[in-house]
């Protein structure tokens, strides 16, 4: 089983990047930040004759990353009740990967298993469930199994040690990659 975590997150050792460390602790897990990646905005073509263009920027890797791995965390703070605007331009990628002939990305989503990790700071365990649901529908369009999540309340740096919460069920979310 290989793991790969997508960190969404503008900052460094934010909230959300410590509960994921904690759902991810002594797991064998490839990181990717999309901070460090150049992810361009997609440049909407499929409806053009000869479809996407062939783009200059860091979304081949990350796919290829996404084919070679078994498990895929998405983990993104919650800004503005939805997902940051780095994991939001990755995902809308996700358009320009289902057309794309190197590979079969629904049917290589469909291996796979996926989970969601966040972090926001106004009451996140009822306004975050829209961003749940939002990835349940782009996990169902793509064939990819939604198979859990964790929401934490933290909004300043640190603050997620106080949701005792959220840490339980990222330990319990470990508990149970470890037993897959």
């Amino acid at each position: 089983m290989k793991i790969l975590a997508i960190h969404g997150s503008s900052r460094s050792n934010g909230n959300t990047e410590k509960l994921t460390a904690k759902a991810l602790e002594g797991l064998n897990v490839t990181h990717v930040q999309l901070r460090d990646l150049q992810i361009q905005p997609i440049d909407d073509l499929r409806h053009e004759p000869g479809g996407f263009k062939p783009v200059d920027d860091d979304n081949d890797h990350l796919v290829n990353l996404i084919l070679e791995h078994d498990i895929l965390v998405f983990a993104t703070p919650v800004y503005w009740y939805g997902m940051s605007g780095i994991m939001k331009n990755f995902v809308d990628r996700f358009s320009q990967n289902l057309r794309d002939e190197r590979y079969d990305f629904k049917a290589e989503m469909r291996k796979k298993q996926a989970y969601v990790i966040c972090c926001g700071g106004d009451n996140p365990k009822i306004k975050a469930l829209p961003l749940i649901q939002q990835f349940n529908y782009i996990f169902d369009f793509i064939d990819l199994e939604f198979s859990g999540y964790v929401i934490g309340q933290a909004g300043k740096p640190g603050e997620i040690e106080n949701d005792r919460q959220a840490i339980q069920y990222a330990i319990e979310l470990n508990e149970h990659l470890k037993s897959l």
